[in-house]
């Protein structure tokens, strides 16, 4: 069973070997990595806003979850739909098997629908993870050309899910 739950600033040096195991396994497939942010990524841990996916004491899962929509992604009108955002999943390639990014996608939905929110919103920069976003039932609504490249913004409806049939529970 994994727990999904806040970061601690303590989970700083795990979540940066997560981090960095996920970078040599996207270099080893000739991906773009994130090994010049991994510092800047795994610093977020004590910040609020991330959250980890453990089995056990190791991290296996990352993500960084807000409730504003980021300005530029969403109109105003979107804006004003309450929606929690993710950003930054990462997850240990060790755990392929175990799907964790669709495990953390599937926890922000049902706790969505916890927090009284309409949906969960997401962006990315490359298209096969728009591919990867919509098998977790997730649709795409939009793109946009931004300095940093093409982004595709992705939303999927909240919903009550039994999180403990798919292995995991819900910690604080």
């Amino acid at each position: 069973m994994f727990t999904m739950r806040k970061a601690t600033t303590a989970d700083t040096p795990g979540v940066a070997s997560m981090i960095r195991a996920r970078c040599g396994w996207q270099e080893d497939q000739g991906l773009e990595s994130w090994r010049d942010l991994v510092d800047d990524l795994a610093g977020q841990a004590g910040g609020g806003t991330m959250w980890v996916l453990v089995d056990g004491e190791r991290i296996v899962g990352c993500t960084t979850v807000m409730t504003q929509a980021p300005p530029k992604d969403w109109t105003p009108e979107e804006a004003a739909e309450p929606a929690l955002y993710l950003f930054t999943t990462v997850t240990d390639p060790a755990y392929r098997k175990h799907k964790p990014g669709t495990l953390i996608a599937l926890w922000a939905v049902d706790q969505a629908t916890q927090q009284g929110r309409q949906w969960v919103r997401r962006g990315c920069f490359f298209p096969e993870l728009v591919k990867y976003y919509e098998t977790q039932g997730f649709s795409l609504v939009k793109e946009q050309d931004r300095r940093a490249g093409h982004l595709y913004l992705l939303a999927r409806r909240a919903e009550r899910l039994d999180l403990e049939q798919l292995g995991v529970s819900a910690g604080t």
